[in-house]
């Protein structure tokens, strides 16, 4: 992502080359590069998450642990697959498709993309907008307006090199993980119940349908897909097939990590929307009615981290979101904006959506289904390339990842096929 990461040979630069050239050992040779797949999961633990976690646990109980469980560990794996496709061949996901694919089809690719991510941001500033309204009960247009100026001055983090904005998003991270640390200990789930359905699959009913998609949606998210290979392509240049396994080595423990984190965060979201609202509140069904529900069940602390962190996950997932559009539209069709620019035009939708006073949790949820419907696209194209020997040299895949990634593109490939049955009306005899 060469617009958002400038500045050759910095501190973590010098730090990266030393750990490939065998200098730095260990804990000390991991650490330059680790922050990537921090980036990149943020868009795992979005204000659309919230929404959609929220409305399972409230409606379902712990019953739909399994589809976030699912949809994380691939996530890991096309974010493992972006990543590597970045180091092997020096560019990223759109750079590619623009070049491999005819010109209509980039151009159509980069249309669908687009919209994708301006669902994206439409989540992810409802979000923080929301936050700030509950928070300090200030008018949703103002806060709609404080956001961008909020995640203006992140993303201007990033003239300092690329690792202020990482330690920046890296903090509200770990904001966020800290708040359901402690929304665990307010809520007390039943653990027996967590175990149980993080493994066993259970859908019953058009509704769990809608929610599994939307969980999909709001987990593997395209924008996380494409922006992945950006980070990576020129962030430590490795000279050689051997330096580019090791940098895809360290790369993936960064995945692991970070993955396993946005993971653990999802399922906390959605066991504790299980424990406090599923019996005698099942209603709940939007961020503001969990916020107002949890104040008299858990007391004001837990209703104020609550907040705490969805404002912690609307600022920094709106920030990662305007990186990957600027990704997205430079890699597509060689065109680049200011990201000023960018920042106020996807405000917009999200102005819209305020100005006329629609239900921002259920514009979040549908935004998320979206999301789901475009995110095909990425992980075929993400598949096809990492795929190829002479694009990928040593790092091509496996015939078992191939595999695998393949059969995890079927299955959301088959979600949305399901989803748009059930949109047409047509009944879903299996699903009771």
């Amino acid at each position: 992502m060469r617009d958002l990461a400038p500045v050759p040979q910095s501190s973590v630069q010098i730090a990266a080359r030393q750990a490939l050239d065998g200098r730095r050992r260990g804990i000390k040779a991991l650490l330059p590069f680790v922050g990537p797949a921090f980036i990149a999961s943020v868009a795992y633990i979005d204000p659309g998450n919230y929404a959609t976690n929220i409305q399972s646990g409230a409606e379902f109980g712990y019953h739909l642990l399994w589809v976030v469980l699912l949809a994380n560990v691939m996530a890991m794996l096309f974010q493992n697959l972006s990543a590597k496709l970045g180091i092997a061949t020096g560019r990223n996901l759109p750079e590619l498709c623009r070049r491999e694919f005819r010109r209509p089809v980039s151009v159509g690719m980069w249309v669908v993309s687009e919209v994708a991510a301006m669902a994206t941001d439409l989540a992810e500033f409802l979000g923080a907008t929301l936050a700030l309204n509950l928070l300090l009960g200030i008018p949703m247009i103002v806060a709609t307006l404080v956001t961008g100026v909020l995640t203006y001055l992140l993303l201007s983090l990033d003239r300092y090199g690329f690792r202020a904005l990482e330690a920046a998003i890296g903090v509200l991270v770990a904001v966020i993980a800290l708040s359901y640390l402690l929304e665990t200990g307010f809520s007390h789930p039943a653990w027996g119940q967590v175990a149980i359905h993080a493994v066993v699959p259970w859908l019953q009913g058009p509704k769990s349908v809608l929610l599994t998609v939307g969980i999909i949606g709001a987990t593997i998210m395209p924008h996380a897909v494409y922006l992945h290979s950006g980070l990576m392509q020129d962030r430590v240049p490795a000279r050689t097939a051997r330096e580019k396994r090791r940098v895809h080595h360290f790369e993936l423990l960064d995945v692991v990590i970070a993955m396993s984190l946005a993971g653990l965060i999802n399922m906390a979201m959605l066991y504790m929307s299980a424990a406090v609202f599923h019996h005698g509140h099942s209603g709940v069904a939007d961020i503001t009615g969990a916020y107002r529900t949890l104040m008299p069940l858990l007391g004001d602390g837990a209703a104020f981290v609550f907040l705490v962190s969805l404002l912690a996950s609307g600022l920094s997932s709106s920030t990662v979101g305007t990186m990957a559009g600027q990704v997205i539209m430079q890699g597509f069709v060689g065109f680049r904006i200011p990201v000023w620019v960018r920042r106020l035009v996807t405000m917009v939708p999200t102005v819209i959506v305020v100005a006329l006073g629609v239900d921002p949790t259920m514009t979040l949820v549908i935004s998320q289904v979206i999301l789901s419907l475009v995110l095909p696209l990425p992980m075929i194209a993400v598949v096809k390339f990492t795929a190829r020997k002479e694009l990928m040299g040593e790092l091509v895949n496996s015939r078992l990842t191939t595999a695998v990634a393949v059969a995890a593109t079927g299955f959301v490939l088959l979600l949305n096929v399901v989803l748009l049955w059930q949109t047409a009306g047509l009944p879903l005899p299996l699903l009771g």
